[in-house]
């Protein structure tokens, strides 16, 4: 049990707590970065039914959908050096653990991204592709100046709510060892056995972070919806 309630050690323990943010904040931008990257990779073999790649990329998206994400934090925290070991005889054990959390954190948004950019392609209208083949743009071209562009601003909605869950999951990674405000919170109970106080704090911060974080995805969704707006104003 826990010592009795405090109310004035959540505002000693904020900002503790906060300056473990900066920490949060790299991992959540590296692994959406990278998992960005990812998406769009695995979006195209699915889009272009690219053998065997198609079916890779599918068993990919499932098991991603059909494991958790502490499950798949553990399987690359020791099973990634465990593999290079063994494959390549590179040994990587002592590497920052929070290399890891952004490699399956990269790997978890790959996943969802990759659905996301595949619906949002499809629904570009493929008129548009035909008149960039029809002024001589190739299929590179036309796939990153046309349809990409306007396939990013219709999956914006979705991939600021999973950068947001995102966000949210990136609590586990105390789980490995490292020192982010989850972490922090964990070494603030063991000193103070103030459990609470630590959650209502880290709760707090985190309320205050995705609620910044959703006033600045909807003024970015707006931008990139201006356009379209204008033309339906025309139209109209």
């Amino acid at each position: 049990m826990g010592k009795a309630f405090d109310i004035m050690l959540i505002f000693e323990f904020i900002p503790t707590l906060i300056h473990y943010l900066g920490e949060t904040l790299q991992i959540l931008t590296a692994s959406i970065i990278l998992g960005f990257v990812l998406g769009i990779a695995a979006a195209i073999p699915r889009l272009y039914k690219i053998p065997l790649l198609n079916q890779l990329v599918i068993l990919y998206v499932s098991f991603i959908r059909g494991t958790p994400i502490l499950i798949q934090l553990f399987l690359v925290f020791y099973g990634l050096p465990a593999l290079l070991m063994l494959l390549f005889s590179i040994d990587i054990t002592r590497m920052n653990a929070i290399y890891f959390v952004i490699i399956t954190y990269a790997i978890s948004n790959g996943a969802g991204f990759s659905e996301i950019f595949r619906a949002a392609i499809r629904a570009v209208d493929y008129g548009q592709t035909e008149a960039a083949f029809s002024v001589g743009m190739t299929s590179r071209q036309n796939f990153f100046r046309i349809v990409l562009p306007q396939a990013v601003r219709i999956a914006f909605p979705n991939m600021a709510n999973s950068v947001i869950g995102s966000l949210k999951d990136t609590s586990l990674a105390f789980t490995i060892g490292v020192m982010d405000m989850m972490g922090r919170g964990d070494t603030l109970i063991a000193a103070t056995a103030h459990a609470l106080e630590v959650y209502i704090s880290l709760s707090i911060i985190y309320y205050i972070v995705v609620v910044l974080f959703e006033k600045i995805f909807s003024k970015l969704e707006k931008y990139f919806n201006r356009y379209q707006k204008a033309d339906v104003t025309a139209v109209a």
